[in-house]
């Protein structure tokens, strides 16, 4: 029997029910869809769909893997969609090594021939110095010295 985990977009589904679909091909149906699927994919180190979905005219000529950094949390902040245009802003934990972070982004998105891009963002980075008694970053609402902060 093999184990389903759930997805990293923090949907509670499992992979393979969540952003799974987006990343064997499936059109996410929304921009905040797509912000999961590609918060997701930048998880699972899945750097072909990363370019796939991005809009021609902002996307990078390629994007090498980055196994330093360790994404545990997405937060989507506020989301919307007017015709083939759509925004979300959302909040990303990250760590690296021991040193934790916080991406935040206004992303912008457009619809081309029925499938969504991500066009670019309003990007800030926070560093995080979580205390030991201090909850963790993940959001698992147990302390950092009991789950991630050690």
């Amino acid at each position: 029997m093999t184990k389903r985990h759930n997805c990293p977009c923090g949907s509670g589904l499992p992979l393979a029910d969540c952003c799974g679909p987006y990343h064997r091909g499936e059109p996410a149906p929304t921009p905040e869809a797509l912000m999961r699927s590609r918060y997701s994919a930048f998880a699972l180190g899945l750097t072909d769909y990363l370019l796939a979905t991005w809009a021609p005219e902002s996307r990078p000529a390629e994007l090498p893997p980055d196994e330093a950094t360790r994404w545990v949390r997405l937060e989507i902040l506020e989301h919307g969609e007017s015709g083939d245009a759509g925004t979300v802003h959302f909040r990303a934990t990250f760590r690296e090594g021991r040193r934790w972070g916080v991406l935040e982004e206004r992303s912008r998105f457009r619809r081309e021939e029925g499938r969504w891009r991500y066009v670019d963002g309003d990007p800030s980075m926070t560093r995080l110095k979580p205390g030991r008694n201090d909850p963790c970053p993940c959001g698992s609402g147990r302390k950092g010295k009991a789950c991630c902060v050690r």
